[in-house]
């Protein structure tokens, strides 16, 4: 008695029939289409063992089902996109939602390069520079109005220029004499210490910090021989070229102040009316 040649599910015999190998096992077209068959997700019937079974992401369709959700050409071997779990080709994609090229005006196709910023969209090839029109690409720019500019460019037509070094002015900066400075190159014309946000006097329009202007420039207290700057509001007692800290300006035998007071002189002394009636 020869061995039966039968489908694995039902049972029948497959001699003379049409079947399905499926992991070494043998089904007639029926069992294996009910049991194995994916639903087409156009159609909604299943996808036969004869039929081609085109898949993406789980789904499965017809050849002949395949197509743009929108214009209904095929989308075998051409490219297409997704959207809402409907497949359009790349033409209907880019006429419904791709973003449009703020400077060119044409659509921005999907899987091509593209730039945004603030809520705009450019092809890569379009967001240039506005002076020396070199695609600006990741590199730093800097927006001016409805323009935009690589960094060296705007630096050249846009941004001051220090008084000192030459370089552009960036971020921040000194103003003296309606001249702009980095706040680095803004120093001392005495020590070379950094002046911004220091307190500092000028002398024949160079800055000085307030030490340095009170050693080389500032006159000399009398009574203390610190120097008198003046600076801040502070007062001082000047009398036939001598000077004297509002502080200093004392009797030199009893100490009391003279300031707004009367006062004498003896040689190189200052004394009030009492002492200089003793004398």
């Amino acid at each position: 008695m020869g061995e039966r040649f039968d489908c694995h599910y039902c049972k029948e015999s497959l001699l003379g029939m049409k079947y399905v190998l499926r992991e070494n096992k043998q089904y007639c077209i029926k069992c294996y289409e009910n049991l194995y068959s994916n639903t087409c997700e156009d159609c909604k019937t299943a996808i036969g063992s004869d039929c081609k079974d085109l898949s993406y992401k789980d789904h499965h369709w017809h050849e002949q089902c395949f197509k743009c959700a929108k214009c209904s050409r095929s989308l075998v071997e051409k490219p297409f996109a997704a959207k809402d779990e409907n497949l359009l080709c790349t033409e209907c994609y880019s006429n419904e939602y791709s973003s449009k090229c703020f400077t060119c005006k044409r659509t921005i196709m999907p899987g091509s390069r593209k730039m945004e910023y603030k809520g705009n969209s450019w092809h890569e090839t379009c967001f240039i520079c506005k002076r020396c029109r070199q695609p600006i690409g990741t590199k730093p720019f800097i927006p001016k109005e409805n323009d935009t500019y690589c960094v060296s460019c705007y630096e050249k037509q846009f941004a001051l220029q220090c008084s000192a070094c030459k370089k552009a002015i960036t971020t921040g900066g000194v103003t003296y004499h309606d001249q702009p400075w980095h706040k680095e190159c803004f120093l001392c014309t005495g020590c070379k210490m950094q002046l911004a946000g220091q307190r500092f006097t000028s002398r024949d329009n160079f800055p000085y910090c307030l030490d340095c202007f009170s050693n080389l420039y500032a006159k000399k207290c009398t009574a203390c021989a610190k120097s008198i700057t003046g600076l801040g509001g502070a007062k001082y007692i000047s009398f036939e070229d001598r000077q004297w800290h509002n502080d200093c300006f004392n009797c030199n035998k009893c100490a009391i102040s003279l300031v707004g007071r009367g006062f004498l002189t003896q040689r190189d002394d200052v004394l009030c009316p009492e002492c200089g009636r003793d004398i």
